[in-house]
Formats: C-alpha cells, structure tokens, sequence
C-alpha cells in the first residue's frame, strides 16, 4: 500500500491509503474505480470518477454512504438504490463528475444493527427513533473521510447531488467547497413514504409534499442527516 493520504485540512483522524484505480464499465459509461484503505476504521472507501476532474472546475458529485439493503438488495425501503443509479446517470450524461462511496451503512451504525433498526421500525418506530432507541445518535458517519479522496483526485469544489442541506454544511464544516446544490429526486413509493416524511420533517430534507406545512421540522442535533 501507498503511504496515507494527509491534507493539511483533514481531521488529524483522518489516514486513508490509495490502494489502486481500474476501469470499471458500467451501463451508463466506463468509469474509473478508485480503491482507498481506511486506518480508522478498517473499510474500504470507493471513488467512481468520469472524466477530468482536476481541472479546478466545480465537479459534479455525489457523496453516497452504503446501503447494501438498497443499493445492492432493490429494497423499496428507501430511495437509497435509486439515487445511486440516478447520480451515475446524471455523471454520465454530463460525461465529467465523481461519486464517492463510503462504507458507513445505516448512517454508521452497521449493517446488523441496521437490520434491527428496521425490525423496530416494523413496530412502528420512524428511522430516527430506531436508531435511538438502539442506543445511537441519529447519525454516526464522518465525512470527513472524503477530505483526503478529494486531495488524491485534485478536486477543488464540488457540484453536490442531495436534498440534504445539513449534508452540505456538514460537508463544508469538514472543509469542502459545495459550489451548487443539485436535487437528486428518486424512487418515491408507497413501501418508504413514511421513512421520505421523516427525512424532511425530522432532519431537513429538501422533499416536496413530504412535510406537511403545519408540521414544523423536529430539531434533531445538526450532525443528524441520512444515506441521501
């Protein structure tokens, strides 16, 4: 492995190790993968980038956290699996931009606890109280682990694919340039209605017709912003 990763802006924390980069043909266009290693946690942390992105020009991107129960399952749960492919749509069209795919499932508290989050919401707990209730904050990733990607990568700022304004500032607050927030609407259906209305009324989220205009947004702690 290569020596770690370091920009002078990244948490001191923050130690990622640049494995190697492929080709990877996808439907939509031929990216590029890049492998990273992440010290901290022991994860593997991916970027798939389209074009030249070192330019200095504002990228296209989107910043996804693992969801292998949508991403990889088709789960109608969330509209995590749709955004993934819609992002790498949108990329490809414009035939420049980078997703960075971070091994965080269910907003870091692990896919197995995920799965009980999910037997608690059968019981009619909402995403937030799940977590809760399983112990855990609303959210536990760091996205400051994109901050040594965008370094090897050399991109500067970012065009942002999210509804998530708190995912914005947490990004900025983590020293990213967000020049423009890109809407990145997908996969509403009857199975994640609930779970789309509790991602706006709860933690901000940018979803027309989801909160109700009565409902004011819960205050729910600034580092609280989900998968999207």
């Amino acid at each position: 492995m290569s020596s770690p990763i370091v920009p002078a802006a990244a948490a001191p924390e923050e130690k990622l190790v640049f494995v190697s980069s492929c080709k990877l043909p996808m439907p939509w266009a031929t990216f590029e993968l890049h492998a990273f290693y992440d010290e901290v946690s022991g994860k593997e942390h991916l970027a798939l980038t389209l074009g030249e992105v070192g330019n200095g020009e504002p990228v296209l991107g989107r910043v996804h956290s693992e969801c292998l129960t949508g991403d990889a399952l088709f789960s109608q749960r969330c509209d995590c699996g749709a955004q993934l492919e819609a992002a790498l749509k949108k990329i490809a069209k414009e035939g420049r931009g980078v997703l960075f795919y971070l091994r965080q499932e269910g907003r870091g508290i692990g896919l197995l606890n995920k799965i009980r989050a999910y037997h608690l919401q059968d019981q009619g707990a909402d995403t937030v109280e799940a977590n809760e209730r399983l112990g855990f904050p609303a959210d536990m990733r760091r996205y400051t682990i994109v901050l040594p990607m965008l370094a090897h990568l050399k991109i500067t700022s970012l065009r942002l694919m999210t509804n998530n304004p708190r995912k914005v500032k947490a990004l900025e607050d983590s020293g990213i340039t967000v020049a423009e927030r890109i809407a990145l609407i997908a996969n509403h259906n009857p199975f994640n209605i609930g779970y789309l209305g509790t991602k706006a009324r709860k933690l901000g989220h940018l979803l027309p017709g989801l909160a109700k205009p009565e409902e004011k947004t819960e205050k729910v702690p600034l580092d609280a912003h989900d998968n999207e």
